[in-house]
């Protein structure tokens, strides 16, 4: 497997506030102090992270961007040139199904400032006018009512009630068509 370093790093598209690029290792040690944040990692499948199992996730990003060119990325804000989360596109088994899951954490102090909302959006851009997907799924639990909102202002309306990894979710599915509707033209992300 190719490793990327920062040389390699390569921005996918910007926001308003966000740089959006690909994980690497380098981002081990900020992305571990991220999710190993029990409150940022509260309804997260895989829990908790310390500086192995972050390692692996972001050794997975890396194979995924390999094998189908999307995978989770990092959010770099631009005032500070900090890392404050991840957000993107990846494989996810749902039922015997594999879908495009759209996945997102930020670090605690970047939450209620509009920046998931945004990543989303830019993400979701990304996913459908450069990735030709057809539709993503996001999987959020109900109590999880911040994340709701962010999928719900990014056009995920309809869902399906399941159980994911033993716990009840609501799965979402946005399609391009539904994307390409006027009220998403106003998205402020540009691809690079």
């Amino acid at each position: 497997m190719n490793i990327i370093n920062k040389e390699e790093m390569v921005q996918t598209c910007e926001t308003e506030r966000l740089f959006i690029r690909t994980l690497s290792l380098d981002d081990v040690p900020e992305l571990t102090t991220i999710l190993s944040d029990p409150e940022v990692m509260k309804y997260s499948i895989r829990g908790v992270c310390d500086e192995a199992a972050t390692r692996r996730f972001i050794e997975w990003c890396l194979k995924s961007y390999a094998s189908h060119s999307i995978g989770p990325l990092a959010l770099v804000e631009k005032v500070s040139g900090k890392l404050i989360g991840f957000c993107g596109v990846g494989t996810e088994e749902v039922n015997g199904v594999e879908e495009i899951g759209l996945g997102y954490r930020l670090a605690k102090q970047y939450w209620s400032k509009g920046l998931a909302s945004e990543a989303v959006q830019a993400v979701l851009n990304d996913a459908f006018s450069q990735k030709q997907l057809s539709s993503v799924v996001a999987i959020i639990e109900p109590e999880n009512i911040a994340s709701l909102k962010v999928a719900e202002k990014a056009g995920f309306a309809t869902f399906n009630t399941l159980e994911f990894h033993g716990r009840p979710v609501r799965l979402y599915r946005l399609t391009s068509q539904q994307w390409s509707t006027p009220q998403n033209y106003a998205v402020i992300a540009t691809s690079i």
